[in-house]
């Protein structure tokens, strides 16, 4: 079940949310990406490395997006380092999972503080697989959640990445997609 929620979070985040943001950013069709940013989003899928990744994501958001080198150059690099959206539900779902596995009642402050903390961690985190993993344990450090938990999860933490780096991947080109837009490019969307 828990592999389901992480799924399910990332695909809805992926296929709602984000889409969501670059349709209200910038009224162009967010669906045309995604079918756009279909090689590096399976090259990241099976990879589980946005840093891998990269130079796929320049290629592709320039070539098939209309994305100009300069944009392209500077905000998915950026977006590849910072930007881990899918990393950041992932550290957040696991926390709750570990608490629930432990029979651990969270308060609503210590919930605010697993959001505050899974988004620290997942912009502290590096762009290669399984790094999302280390960084759970600051998250759990922060509530007091035991770190054995992390043992729960271990056994599906490769079908969880390859996910979640699929996202934060697609998360960098809605946000290039958007600067390009605001920077007034004309984009093939």
């Amino acid at each position: 079940m828990y592999t389901l929620v992480v799924w399910g979070g990332c695909i809805v985040h992926a296929g709602l949310v984000l889409p969501g943001l670059v349709y209200g950013f910038t009224r162009l069709n967010p669906y045309k990406h995604i079918k756009q940013m279909s090689v590096p989003l399976l090259t990241a899928f099976s990879t589980c490395s946005s840093g891998a990744t990269l130079p796929l994501t320049i290629r592709d958001s320039q070539e098939k997006t209309g994305i100009s080198n300069k944009i392209a150059s500077f905000v998915l690099p950026l977006g590849s380092t910072v930007n881990m959206n899918g990393t950041a539900l992932y550290e957040g779902v696991t926390a709750i999972f570990i608490a629930q596995a432990y029979g651990i009642d969270l308060s609503v402050g210590q919930q605010f503080v697993i959001v505050l903390t899974s988004v620290l961690a997942a912009v502290g985190s590096a762009g290669i697989p399984m790094a999302g993993l280390v960084m759970i344990a600051v998250v759990l450090g922060a509530v007091g959640l035991p770190l054995e938990g992390i043992g729960l999860v271990l056994a599906v933490q490769q079908l969880c990445d390859m996910i979640r780096t699929s996202v934060n991947v697609y998360g960098d080109t809605c946000a290039a997609v958007v600067v390009a837009h605001s920077e007034g490019e004309k984009l093939n969307l």
